[in-house]
């Protein structure tokens, strides 16, 4: 897979893309993200890219003149999956997104700032707008990061054990089930029996179980979701 993202801070992307699960993805040829500086392809000479609003009004507006020319070069270079945006306006992110765009080829993700890009580049280049919450951020840098994890780790071979992808929370619209591991007890605090049995059937049923009763006290909008 390959993931270019178009951005106006691509310093920000230093730790998250260098560091841990996505850095050895990136070694190993599994993915490959490529950062675009927006501000490249301005034909001001000191780089501008953002202008007032037509009609008047607060904040600054992304032109579309650098971003088109930037997602117009890379087309050029291959066919892209989804474009796709980054704006509070978009559908809520979650887990079902990130499996179906881990199956893609090639991904381009804009990272907006400012009261957003010229609404014309919405309108004829992007073909996804995507929202990781309902609040606002400085730019789509923290998003953009946010959706790159959420999709490479659950691509095959990025995780060693690829079944701790398919029991990570969210999948089939359900919370994990609670995790222990050593010391079997500490301060008078013993991990459940049953984790201890050695008994696979009865332990798949526990975790099945815990599961189920997480998602229904603490997230019952999953399970209406799923209906």
């Amino acid at each position: 897979m390959r993931i270019d993202i178009l951005t106006l801070f691509p310093d920000m992307f230093t730790g998250p893309f260098n560091e841990s699960i996505i850095k050895r993805a990136r070694e190993q040829g599994i993915v490959e993200i490529v950062l675009h500086n927006i501000r490249n392809y301005s034909d001001d000479k000191h780089r501008r890219v953002d202008d007032y609003p037509f009609g008047g009004g607060a904040g600054m507006v992304m032109q579309i003149v650098p971003v088109a020319k930037l997602i117009e070069q890379l087309k050029k270079e291959r066919s892209y999956d989804d474009i796709i945006y980054l704006s509070p306006d978009g559908e809520r992110f979650n887990q079902q997104i990130a499996n179906r765009l881990s199956l893609s080829n090639n991904l381009i993700l804009l990272c907006g700032h400012y009261k957003g890009v010229d609404q014309r580049i919405r309108d004829h280049y992007i073909t996804r707008e995507i929202s990781i919450g309902d609040y606002v951020l400085t730019g789509g840098e923290l998003a953009a990061a946010v959706i790159a994890d959420a999709v490479v780790r659950v691509i095959p071979g990025v995780i060693s054990d690829e079944t701790s992808a398919l029991s990570d929370s969210f999948q089939d619209n359900l919370l994990a089930p609670p995790v222990y591991t050593r010391p079997a007890e500490y301060n008078g605090w013993r991990v459940p029996d049953v984790l201890l049995s050695g008994h696979q059937k009865k332990i798949d049923e526990w975790r099945e179980q815990q599961a189920m009763e997480r998602t229904k006290r603490l997230r019952p909008d999953l399970l209406e979701s799923g209906e």
